[in-house]
């Protein structure tokens, strides 16, 4: 069963453009790299890392060492319905951590085709404006308010 502590990692490039992935499970819902913690106490850079790299194939520990920025911000939101079977009994709430990462402008992708169907670069107002999640926008939106490009 999944935990109800995640990451969420906006992935964006010098020019402002961010990644976007869609869901395979769900056309249509674009987002940015999430994932649950895979164990109780398990680092939250070091979820970020990995799901990154399982979900778009970058390795961020190849990237300078201050590409991965926590963003220090946390919500709790309800989960879904359509995917509270992947939680325990009575879990309805999650706790994500919102995380960034700057990659190189010529950084490949490689998706996992189990989560993930297509991807996008998209300036970053776009990118908000596209994500299912309305946190996830937040969360684009957050990072490139503090952000002078």
């Amino acid at each position: 069963m999944k935990i109800p502590v995640s990451v969420l990692v906006v992935i964006y490039k010098s020019n402002g453009e961010v990644l976007l992935i869609e869901r395979a499970d769900r056309e249509g819902f674009w987002q940015s790299v999430t994932g649950s913690i895979d164990f109780i106490g398990e680092n939250l850079a070091q979820a970020a890392i990995r799901e990154v790299f399982e979900e778009t194939g970058i390795d961020a520990k190849t990237l300078p060492a201050d590409a991965l920025q926590n963003m220090r911000h946390q919500i709790e939101y309800e989960i879904y319905p359509q995917w509270r079977f992947r939680y325990e009994a009575g879990v309805f709430k999650n706790t994500e951590h919102w995380f960034s990462l700057r990659v190189p402008d010529e950084v490949a992708i490689r998706l996992s085709p189990r989560e993930h169907i297509a991807y996008e670069w998209l300036p970053f107002a776009a990118a908000a404006a596209k994500c299912f999640s309305p946190s996830n926008g937040q969360a684009i939106l957050q990072l490139f308010s503090s952000r002078a490009l």
